[in-house]
């Protein structure tokens, strides 16, 4: 699609369509023109990042579990992803974020995989959340410094290799000898993860995708 068909869609349902579409197959310039469109045709940005954005990525996840995607596939959807979110996320903020309750997420330390975070940050975000992401590669001092001085309601923490998943053992550690550990809800996720490992180390919920985050960070916070 080039720049004079995203000026001629006109249906909400079309260029929600059309974001997904260009997320899921990695067209980031072109995510990023159609999401400037939705805004300016004053489609709520929250629909934006449902109805358009995430299911774009989410697909993009699904073909790779099937083996229909490969590496460069993936890297591609989520450059479009993050080019798309780049233009959402200022007015997401403007839109009662923050009610459901607040998250710091961060991918621990050893671990430079962001991909999974990314689509945790967005969709906590459409449901509700105020998020502040430490990134990655985040030493085990700044989560518990964070807490200390941002009191969130839940730290999320993700890892993406099993060379890296201990140090979510350490993080609870350290909570809990700083007295920290009962005034904030722990959450795991990534791809060695499990809800086993996640009842192992103490956690309180866990989450196999980034809708499933969602529905559990609201479940252990108790809100609809």
């Amino acid at each position: 699609m080039d720049k004079k068909r995203v000026d001629i869609i006109i249906d909400e349902s079309d260029i929600l369509l059309e974001i997904k579409k260009a997320v899921l197959e990695g067209e980031d310039d072109l995510a990023y023109d159609l999401t400037q469109k939705a805004l300016k045709e004053e489609i709520e940005s929250l629909r934006i990042v449902n109805e358009g954005v995430v299911p774009g990525i989410q697909e993009a996840g699904e073909l790779w579990k099937r083996n229909e995607y490969f590496l460069p596939d993936v890297v591609m959807s989520a450059e479009a992803f993050r080019m798309a979110m780049e233009v959402v996320e200022p007015q997401l903020s403007a839109e009662e974020i923050g009610k459901a309750g607040k998250v710091i997420i961060g991918t621990v330390a050893g671990d430079m995989h962001n991909l999974g975070k990314i689509m945790v940050k967005a969709t906590l975000r459409s449901g509700g959340f105020e998020v502040i992401d430490l990134g990655e590669d985040v030493p085990t001092e700044t989560f518990i410094s964070k807490v200390k001085e941002l009191k969130p309601d839940i730290l999320g923490l993700g890892c993406y290799m099993t060379t890296t998943m201990l140090e979510m053992k350490e993080i609870l550690k350290k909570l809990q000898t700083e007295g920290l550990r009962t005034n904030v809800k722990v959450m795991v996720g990534g791809v060695p993860t499990t809800q086993e490992f996640a009842d192992e180390i103490g956690a309180d919920a866990w989450g196999k995708d980034a809708f499933d985050a969602v529905e559990k960070a609201k479940k252990v916070l108790g809100v609809d």
